[in-house]
């Protein structure tokens, strides 16, 4: 494996500092988060971190249908079919099924290291172009995504330093983010904030993984259920549309789901290991024994760390129920507007659930709606998407840039 960082939280004042905000547009703020979860893949928080074997990490360390066949059956009648028919239609179901899940873009592209968050929401942005994004490439980065990575590195900076580490192993790999959770968590009970969380949990039949961008315990002194921070900066001093503030909601409340889950208890690890075909047995790294230690428990295999893996719930409880999407101006870092909002678990599940049915091929890819197709303007797949290209009539799309436009603003620039 690689060299890579690891993060060490920043000794400070006991007053933390005020959260910055941070914006893009949601197609950007995708990429950015692709590009984050990236480099701390191969991060570690409040211990070592470790990347991906082969790959250079970095460490955090705290400073302190089968329906629809079963119906054409039943049109002609199992009275007249033998029980060799029933079984050979069955099996043939099962087989189908089974293609159908080798063919899936989860299966194809995230078979060994699970959905991302950012994956659920560039799916609820445009399942079409998450489609043409997993066929033919990510996009291309623009001058506005630069600002906000390094605007997102920078609010990391303020709490948490990377230290190098070496990694030799996919087991590495994943024992670094359990590692940067725990160092994180750590990092929460002490000083009552934390950034750059990594998170790992099982929703609605899958594995995902995410990183959530703040965590703030609240002043009370009796109430610990942790407040979620997501920080989205603007090229523009204008507050964006509708639909990317229903992304960025849909972004938190997913790492709310999983945090709670945690809180729960409710992490297969054995399914974990046999998912991703991980040894628990599996001896980790020099670096990475070293830093178990530094975070307050000893461990030799993934195995012993993600035993860890887990919320103290003497201490920390559910997520709150409130959630926060802040946004900053990329000029001066000046707050532009907060968005507070209630966690909607009925409506979370309806949207996973309509992602999955594209990422585990279950329904063909959808358009965005008529009301949201300005968005194509702004999607470099633009040319090659039948929703406009078969278009008879040239959709006339608002320029996200005038402020008359404000609501339907999304994309460069932002």
């Amino acid at each position: 494996m690689g060299e890579t960082s690891s993060s060490v939280p920043v000794k400070k004042n006991n007053n933390v500092p005020e959260i910055p905000i941070e914006i893009v547009s949601d197609e950007e703020m995708a990429i950015i988060e692709a590009a984050l979860a990236y480099a701390r893949s191969f991060t570690f928080s409040v211990a070592p971190a470790i990347p991906s074997p082969t790959f250079p990490s970095q460490l955090h360390i705290n400073a302190k249908s089968p329906v629809r066949s079963i119906a054409v059956l039943s049109n002609k009648g199992f009275s007249n079919c033998s029980q060799s028919d029933i079984e050979d239609s069955g099996n043939m179901l099962n087989t189908q099924k089974r293609r159908r899940e080798a063919e899936s873009y989860l299966h194809r592209f995230r078979k060994n290291r699970g959905l991302s968050i950012t994956d659920i929401t560039s799916t609820e942005w445009c399942q079409k172009q998450m489609e043409f994004t997993l066929r033919y490439g990510a996009q291309k980065i623009t001058k506005a995504m630069k600002a906000g990575i390094a605007r997102h590195v920078k609010l990391e900076e303020e709490i948490i330093k990377r230290v190098a580490v070496k990694i030799k192993s996919h087991e590495d790999f994943w024992a670094l983010k359990f590692i940067n959770f725990i160092n994180g968590v750590n990092q929460l009970q002490l000083e009552g904030v934390t950034r750059e969380l990594p998170i790992i949990g099982f929703a609605e039949g899958v594995w995902m993984v995410g990183v959530i961008d703040e965590i703030r315990l609240p002043q009370t002194l009796h109430n610990r259920n942790p407040i979620l921070i997501d920080t989205k900066t603007r090229s523009r001093d204008t507050l964006p549309s509708e639909p990317q503030r229903r992304n960025g909601r849909l972004q938190l409340m997913c790492y709310k789901y999983m945090w709670d889950n945690l809180v729960a208890r409710k992490f297969p690890s054995k399914h974990f290991f046999d998912s991703f075909g991980l040894n628990p047995h599996h001896t980790l790294c020099e670096d990475l024994q070293g830093e178990s230690g530094d975070s307050g428990f000893s461990a030799l295999t993934l195995d012993d760390v993600v035993t860890h893996y887990k919320i103290p719930r003497a201490v920390l409880g559910a997520a709150h129920d409130q959630l926060l999407l802040r946004y900053e101006s990329q000029k001066d870092h000046s707050l532009l507007g907060e968005d507070k909002f209630a966690y909607d678990p009925k409506w979370l599940k309806d949207q996973i659930q309509t992602c999955l049915k594209f990422w585990v091929g279950e329904e063909e890819a959808r358009y965005v709606p008529e009301d949201e197709r300005w968005k194509c303007k702004f999607c470099q797949y633009v040319s090659i998407c039948p929703a406009y290209t078969n278009t008879a009539q040239p959709v006339v799309l608002p320029n996200p840039c005038d402020d008359s436009n404000i609501k339907e603003s999304q994309g460069p620039c932002e």
